[in-house]
């Protein structure tokens, strides 16, 4: 769900509740409000995706977080990540230590992906040996 996504869900619930409780208690006039809210945001969202330009407005890029396992403290800052959120990620990808990050992302949906030194499969690997042994 995009930012987006969630202030058209807020504004339908408050078109609503304002038809339900305000001056004009018909369910139709609420009805009819969230039916053009609803109609909207799927005439823009097929706009944004056939504009490249639209959908770069309201829709971020992946921010790299990590590069050559070293951390980018500037993007780091400016996307208000904290580091134990970026160990965590790490952790669920099967990796223990940042040192073991090749790179990270931050992606459109808020979601960090880990890629791990030596390549992609590296890690998951890892992951089953350690449920393996774990038994």
């Amino acid at each position: 769900m995009s930012p987006v996504d969630l202030v058209v869900i807020l504004v339908i619930a408050n078109a609503v509740q304002n038809a339900m409780t305000g001056g004009d208690n018909s369910l139709i006039g609420g009805v009819i409000a969230a039916s053009t809210l609803v109609a909207m945001n799927i005439a823009f969202s097929r706009v944004a995706h056939r504009v490249p330009f639209v959908a770069h407005l309201f829709e971020s890029e992946a921010t790299q977080l990590m590069r050559n396992g070293k951390l980018i403290t500037r993007n780091i800052e400016r996307e208000n990540v904290d580091m134990e959120e970026l160990t965590m990620s790490a952790r669920e990808h099967g990796i223990d230590d940042l040192d073991a990050v090749e790179a990270a992302y931050l992606e459109r949906d808020g979601s960090i992906s880990i890629i791990p030194k030596g390549g992609p499969g590296k890690a998951s690997v890892r992951r089953h040996i350690r449920q393996f042994r774990q038994r």
